[in-house]
């Protein structure tokens, strides 16, 4: 959020580059349905982001900081988002390490997932140019499948199976073991599960057998030990990091002026083969940065269904059975496409410094929040900024290691159902209540046109108010409600991991009622007293005149 935002720089455009680079991150490189997409964004981001830019951009503070000058009870809010931004971090850059592993390993004549003949392939490893795939009219059914340590002894010479036209039959007598199959039922005659045929994907083999090692884990009950090659490729991302961000804006300014750019010519490419200053524009950094962000998802929704309907055509299945919405999508649909490639390695490397690119930007935003807040909140520690930095970084990458082990990307789905995606929601809820009913819709008008000559229009008012908050408290209910449990393939997650994932949702928003709790003792007075200190702003920016008058409410 751009309530982090106070180590202002001279120039409008790094502010735009920053919030462009944040917003435009790995979760865009899935496409999107644009009705629902465009009505969330309508309703909520824009308006929100827009509301967080402009507070960022008057209060020039932190996420602690600002509660202080907006309504004490909820600085409980900056705090849950702190915890928040931690949890992500401790997966999120996971998720780059293993980009870096690909990006490296793309310096080959040939990518290392091209080809079955390596350590790690087992005997049933098909490429994609040699994909078994039985006669089309004799299947009954395709689908994905996941078989954990059983064997399949069973002879299938009888039953010819086609390679590329090419008469070729399989002895299918080994142990699958977490390797994603495909089986094919014949119309022709009975069959029961036994005779299915399977088969895995060269790509499939390289992320889960080789860049994961998931053979040595057994679920995320038993995650197994830390891969070290993973370990060091996230330490290598947290100092990229740490030398980004110890500086404040005068380093991670200059890093976003690359890594904010250049991911939009790289998707081009595939597809055809400082912080905000008083006077900034914040209503048009939020237009900007939301079309920024929508276009890239469109963009982003050309080339992923583009090559999932070539390799869905080539592989003659749905599209629905080649798509994944886990990381597969980057690391195994994604590697396989760019194999089809003339000159595999150079679009390998292309492709996957783009998602390190990417996946930086948002690294960067968030954890600067976490910074700027806690600076603010303790001014003794800016002269100590380096140390503090590194000390965050440390942190971060700590709780990360369990993400590098055997097993890590078990833990890695859990916190990305957990960690974020529902808290956030009633967060931003609270926020936008606090702001507009607690501190007032007008008094926050009267805010932004000190600052950039005029008031905000009654669409902003209107959907601050009323419509955003109700659109949000409803989609929290529904998350809660109905949130899918996490998955990996066909991995089906122990119950006691679920009530681990709930505890991480409610760990953030604890936050928020034990400091209301609190600020509640730390006031004195009648009930009515201390209400009215807990939601009377205690101090004003040294940089902007009085405020005017109290809390709305009372």
């Amino acid at each position: 959020p751009m309530l982090g935002v106070s180590d202002t720089g001279r120039h409008c455009q790094r502010h735009l580059f920053a919030v462009t680079a944040d917003a435009s991150g790995m979760r865009n490189m899935k496409g999107a349905f644009l009705i629902p997409y465009i009505t969330m964004l309508i309703f909520g981001g824009l308006p929100l982001f827009y509301m967080e830019l402009a507070l960022g951009q008057y209060q020039r503070c932190g996420c602690f900081t600002v509660w202080t000058r907006i309504c004490p009870m909820f600085k409980g809010i900056g705090l849950a988002i702190c915890v928040m931004t931690t949890f992500v971090a401790w997966y999120y850059n996971t998720i780059i390490a293993w980009a870096v592993y690909f990006f490296f390993s793309s310096f080959r004549n040939e990518p290392p997932w091209m080809s079955c003949n390596n350590t790690w392939n087992t005997e049933n490893c098909t490429t994609f140019d040699q994909r078994v795939v039985p006669k089309i009219q004799d299947c009954e059914d395709l689908e994905p499948i996941l078989a954990y340590n059983e064997t399949y002894p069973y002879n299938l010479t009888a039953t010819p199976f086609i390679i590329e036209e090419n008469g070729y039959t399989i002895n299918m007598t080994t142990n699958v073991t977490h390797i994603f199959r495909s089986k094919c039922h014949f119309k022709t005659q009975e069959v029961d599960e036994s005779q299915s045929f399977y088969f895995s994907a060269a790509s499939t083999e390289f992320f889960e057998r080789e860049v994961l090692q998931i053979q040595y884990a057994d679920g995320i009950a038993r995650i197994g030990g830390v891969k070290w090659t993973i370990a060091m490729a996230l330490f290598g991302v947290f100092i990229l990091v740490y030398f980004a961000l110890w500086k404040g804006i005068k380093s991670s300014g200059k890093a976003v002026w690359i890594t904010a750019t250049l991911p939009y010519a790289l998707l081009f490419i595939l597809l055809i083969r400082g912080h905000s200053g008083i006077n900034c524009m914040s209503w048009r950094d939020a237009l900007l940065t939301s079309a920024v962000n929508c276009l890239t998802s469109f963009l982003a929704g050309f080339v992923v269904f583009s090559v999932l309907g070539y390799m869905a055509f080539s592989q003659r299945r749905h599209i629905q059975d080649v798509a994944r919405q886990d990381v597969g999508l980057i690391f195994v649909v994604y590697p396989e496409a760019v194999a089809t490639i003339g000159g595999a390695s150079f679009w390998a490397v292309i492709f996957f410094f783009m998602v390190i690119t990417l996946g930086l930007d948002t690294t960067f935003g968030a954890l600067e929040a976490v910074i700027t807040g806690v600076l603010d909140e303790f001014p003794m520690l800016r002269k100590k900024r380096e140390i503090f930095v590194a000390g965050l970084m440390l942190y971060c990458f700590l709780g990360s290691l369990i993400t590098t082990t055997y097993g890590g990307i078990y833990v890695v789905q859990l916190f990305d159902t957990y960690a974020a995606p529902i808290s956030i929601l009633l967060v931003v809820f609270l926020e936008a209540v606090a702001v507009n009913w607690i501190y007032g819709v007008d008094r926050f008008s009267g805010d932004i046109e000190s600052m950039l000559g005029k008031p905000p229009g009654a669409f902003w008012r209107v959907t601050w108010t009323y419509i955003s908050p109700v659109f949000l408290l409803a989609l929290f209910v529904l998350s809660v409600s109905n949130s899918p449990p996490p998955s990996y393939g066909n991995y089906v997650y122990p119950y006691w991991s679920l009530t681990v994932g709930w505890l991480i949702v409610c760990s953030s928003l604890v936050c928020i009622p034990l400091y209301i709790i609190v600020c509640f003792f730390k006031t004195s007075g009648s009930f009515t007293d201390r209400l009215r200190q807990m939601i009377t702003p205690a101090e004003v920016p040294s940089h902007l005149p009085e405020k005017r008058g109290g809390p709305v409410f009372l």
